[in-house]
């Protein structure tokens, strides 16, 4: 889980929580293949049919702006998404994120820099970005978070360490 690498799929500022997933399902829709089937289908129609396991989502400023609806972080996750950059996160959707176990690095030169379609490899003990643009770096999770990731998410993390 330290090592990310995926295609880049970009977009713009204040990609909101509805755009993200669209609020009409959020009382419809329970399972993982159901959600994650109609992630970002209001900006990118093609993104949820194409993504593969471990691809990037880069974003601008304000990623995730909006509601608080978990579903927004959710629908990437269970989208195969394997890390958010951008150049900065709306505060709950980030710790949605993070609660879900998905990477959310804010590294505004990594999101100039990269363009849709380019590999990126991530590595989030070292907070290096490698695109074909250059290295980046971003200040490493701290180990409290570092251990929610690996865990999959806090749930996960909760029950892992309620059993030891």
């Amino acid at each position: 889980m330290m090592l990310i690498k995926g295609k880049a799929w970009k977009y713009g500022d204040n990609v909101n929580t509805d755009v993200i997933f669209p609020g009409k399902y959020t009382y419809t829709l329970r399972e993982p293949e159901e959600i994650a089937a109609h992630a970002l289908e209001d900006l990118d129609p093609t993104f949820a049919g194409s993504v593969q396991p471990d691809d990037i989502v880069v974003g601008g400023r304000n990623w995730g702006c909006g509601s608080s609806r978990e579903q927004a972080a959710t629908c990437l996750k269970w989208s195969g998404v394997g890390a958010i950059i951008a150049t900065s996160f709306a505060r709950i959707f980030y710790r949605n994120a993070i609660n879900q176990g998905l990477p959310a690095i804010a590294c505004p030169e990594a999101v100039a820099a990269i363009q849709p379609g380019d590999t990126v490899m991530i590595d989030l003990a070292a907070g290096t970005i490698e695109c074909p643009a250059g290295m980046y770096t971003f200040e490493p999770f701290p180990p409290s978070v570092q251990a929610i990731l690996a865990d999959g998410g806090l749930i996960s993390h909760l029950k892992r360490a309620a059993n030891e």
